[in-house]
């Protein structure tokens, strides 16, 4: 993709195209959790600015990739900056333990990151966890490109996007837990006794939490 970058820079209007293509996913994803409905139009804006400094931009695709993702979130910032007076849809502060995860959790929560579920369990997280989970996980950045969009320092970034990454992780297991618990009781409704002939024992009916 890196070519693609630089046909770009030269005119190419296809090779922006695949560029788009590339990026906008990851990019409509991360500013949805930032400004919600008004992701579309946060990328739209984003897009113009960098149609109009593609000629001043220097590096390769992961460099445009973290580029654009600084892009867009000037933009996100600037539209929450003028809803300051009316914040809508901020994202509340939770504090987390310090634990160490392990990398199941990791595979755990990234299973699902691109669905709607997902994004929305994100947004649950604080501000910091939330855009370190989204940078490296959606927008695909390394952290030293993550720390830069975000203005921090890198170790910050991969221990935003551990405790975030951990946080989902339990968020998933316990939603799982809960699913197994309502089909258990579901499996016991009805009538909680019968009549049997006399000398006839009941059959015992094997259940989820049995077949664990």
């Amino acid at each position: 993709m890196s070519g693609q970058v630089l046909a770009a820079q030269r005119g190419d209007e296809a090779a922006f195209r695949a560029l788009f293509r590339a990026v906008q996913p990851g990019l409509l994803r991360y500013l949805a959790v930032l400004v919600g409905e008004d992701a579309e139009d946060v990328a739209s804006e984003a897009w113009l600015q960098i149609t109009r400094d593609l000629g001043s931009f220097s590096g390769d695709f992961d460099g445009f990739r973290g580029w654009a993702a600084t892009i867009g979130r000037n933009r996100a910032m600037d539209l929450l900056r003028s809803r300051r007076r009316r914040p809508r849809g901020s994202l509340p502060v939770e504090t987390l333990l310090d634990r160490p995860s392990a990398e199941d959790t990791e595979r755990t929560a990234l299973a699902t990151v691109g669905t709607a579920e997902a994004l929305a369990l994100i947004a649950g997280l604080s501000r910091d966890q939330a855009e370190a989970v989204l940078l490296r996980v959606v927008m695909d950045l390394d952290a030293d490109a993550a720390a830069r969009v975000l203005g921090k320092r890198a170790g910050a970034v991969r221990m935003a996007a551990h405790r975030g990454l951990r946080k989902l992780a339990a968020v998933l297991e316990q939603q799982e837990t809960d699913r197994e618990e309502r089909a258990h009781g579901a499996g016991r409704s009805g009538p909680s006794e019968k009549s049997f002939a006399p000398g006839v024992t009941p059959t015992t009916v094997s259940t989820l939490k049995d077949m664990r």
